[in-house]
């Protein structure tokens, strides 16, 4: 299983759905299955079962701690509302807080942002691995 490939495919499903608001339940969880789905289909490489299923673990967890997780992660930028950041940056952090907060195991907090700032570096834009750094590392102390 390659940890990473499930991280950038929760982001990315994460963002689809960060786009794509549902009206109802129901369209709620079709659309994270098609998020998960597309972003599975346009992974590279091979995708291994265990691989999947931590990808979805990741995106149902994020999704069902997000109050908390904004939570944490506006308290630890301080200057930053959640709804100002990149979304690409928003998902990243909220993903990284989750694993250092919810998952289980927990993650250990130098894995999880060291984890979240090479998927700034792949995604974001310049300044994304220096801020999801910074907040990430506000946040862990």
């Amino acid at each position: 299983m390659s940890r990473r490939q499930a991280r950038e495919i929760a982001l990315q499903a994460l963002y689809q759905l960060e786009i794509n608001c549902a009206e109802s339940a129901e369209q709620e969880e079709m659309y994270e299955n098609l998020a998960l789905d597309t972003a599975f289909q346009e992974a590279e490489g091979k995708v291994s079962q265990a691989t999947r299923e931590f990808a979805r673990s990741l995106v149902e967890g994020t999704r069902a701690h997000a109050g908390e997780i904004d939570a944490y992660i506006e308290d630890a930028s301080r200057a930053w509302k959640i709804t100002r950041m990149a979304a690409v940056d928003r998902n990243i952090a909220r993903i990284a807080v989750y694993e250092m907060k919810f998952a289980e195991p927990v993650l250990t907090p130098n894995i999880a942002i060291n984890e979240a700032v090479e998927l700034a570096k792949k995604y974001g834009s310049d300044e994304s691995a220096r801020f999801i750094n910074g907040i990430l590392d506000a946040m862990a102390k």
